[in-house]
């Protein structure tokens, strides 16, 4: 994971389900399992990519967690799903429901267009 700054080009959705074996562990097994397993292989592989952790399971059935992943190009986030493949998080511990990837305001920045956003403060 990167340590500088940097303006994202790419932010992908990643809507995920916990499995069963998932639920099983303890919160103790679940965090061992996600920093001696999940995490090393994608700082191996990965940089320039950021996340955000999101809970949905209070609102939905359908995704437990949407996991947002933030990169500085096209090729760092595909590297990450590569990474995250050869993990148990892929299919074992999680079932990735689907991918929601997109670029931040591209149709603005393609024809050279403000961007608008609300702001509430």
């Amino acid at each position: 994971m990167p340590t500088e700054s940097f303006e994202p080009s790419v932010t992908a959705f990643m809507l995920v389900k916990t499995t069963s074996e998932w639920l099983g562990m303890s919160v103790e097994q679940r965090v061992e399992v996600f920093t001696t397993e999940i995490l090393p292989a994608i700082t191996a592989k990965v940089k320039d990519v950021r996340s955000r952790f999101y809970d949905t399971e209070f609102y939905t059935a359908r995704v437990t967690d949407v996991w947002v992943w933030e990169a500085r190009d096209h090729q760092a986030y595909q590297l990450l799903v590569e990474a995250l493949r050869e993990t148990s998080f892929w299919d074992r511990y999680f079932e990735v429901v689907e991918l929601l990837v997109g670029v931040e305001n591209g149709y603005a920045k393609n024809y050279g267009l403000d961007t608008y956003a609300t702001i509430n403060a």
